[in-house]
Order: C-alpha cells, then structure tokens, then sequence
C-alpha cells in the first residue's frame, strides 16, 4: 500500500506515521466497518482507514481543516465510501459506528458517553499531555471500555557530525478501548 500522501497542512501536526500504524491495528478495521474519525485535522487517520473500512465519517470542528481532510484525500487512493462532517463532536457523530478514533480531547467523554450508547466496538485515542492522558483513562475505565494503553516514543535519526544522533518526537498515549472490555490496563 503507498504511503499517505499529506501535501496539505492543516497548521496541526498530523499523527505521526508510527503513531497511525499503531493505531489502525488496535483498531483492527475490517471490509464491513464503519469508522468514525473525529477531529480529521489532516485527514490522516481517515485516509489510513478508508484503506481498510469499507465506510468512513471524518468530523472536524474548523471548516479549514475540514478543507485539509478534503484535500488529503484527493491526493491519496482508497475504496471505501467517505463523508466529510463539518460538526464539533458529538454533534454530527453517526448511530452505526464500528469503530472510532479520537484524535482531540476536546469533549471526548461526550464522545465516550456516544460511542457507549449507540454501541462502538472499538475506540482509540490518541493524547500527548499527561494530565489529559489521565482523565481519558479513568473515562475509558468509568464507561467500561478500556482494554489497553501505550505510551509510545518515537525517535527518529540525523546525522550529527558524521554519525547518527536521535531527535525524539513527544511521548503519545494510546487509549484503546472495547465495548465491554472492563480490562485493568
């Protein structure tokens, strides 16, 4: 499969291509999911799991970023039948969900509180400060949905005086979810 092209910026950073290979496998997308990404931003995220889901909603709050996701996926190639919401979650969010990324802790327990109501299997999100870290986790466990959470660091190489030092990217929390997990990560 080709790399996701980005060509457009969305004055956000996208999440980082290792951070989505993790995270499109803990959301275990299949042919016949329906896969609700909400804050799109770069369209990132949409555009790795309209590779593997058969239907995508992508939600983004800021009509310019929504622009971004628009454009993102113009640029890269992908089967499944995808919707562009302008809304600010859980506005705009749909009933049928398989699966669900969240990508901004902006109103995520209402998002949470959503997925649990209309019955997400499976949920990830993604946060790069602790404290909010924290919060997403006691909200996972309070809805009965974690099941496993990550602390991941990236570091990539460049060459520093003729040999390889690292720069290393923030540390993110991955907050994977399952409908009924009541696991103790």
């Amino acid at each position: 499969m080709p790399r996701v092209a980005l060509p457009h910026d969305a004055k956000a950073g996208p999440t980082k291509s290792e951070i989505r290979a993790v995270t499109i496998r803990k959301l275990d997308l299949r042919p016949d999911d329906h896969f609700v990404d909400v804050g799109s931003c770069t369209g990132a995220v949409t555009i790795e799991a309209a590779r593997r889901a058969g239907r995508v909603t992508a939600i983004e709050r800021k009509p310019d970023r929504l622009d971004v996701t628009r454009k993102n996926l113009g640029e890269n190639e992908y089967d499944a039948e995808v919707s562009l919401r302008e809304a600010e979650a859980p506005t705009g969010l749909p009933d049928d969900a398989d699966a669900m990324f969240v990508g901004g802790s902006r109103n995520f327990e209402a998002v949470l509180d959503h997925a649990v109501e209309t019955g997400v299997d499976r949920i990830v999100m993604n946060v790069s400060r602790v404290e909010v870290a924290g919060d997403a986790i006691d909200a996972f466990r309070d809805r009965d949905l974690l099941s496993e959470v990550l602390q991941m660091q990236v570091n990539h190489g460049y060459e520093l005086a003729g040999a390889t030092s690292f720069r290393a990217d923030n540390p993110v929390y991955v907050v994977v979810g399952e409908r009924g997990a009541g696991g103790d990560a």
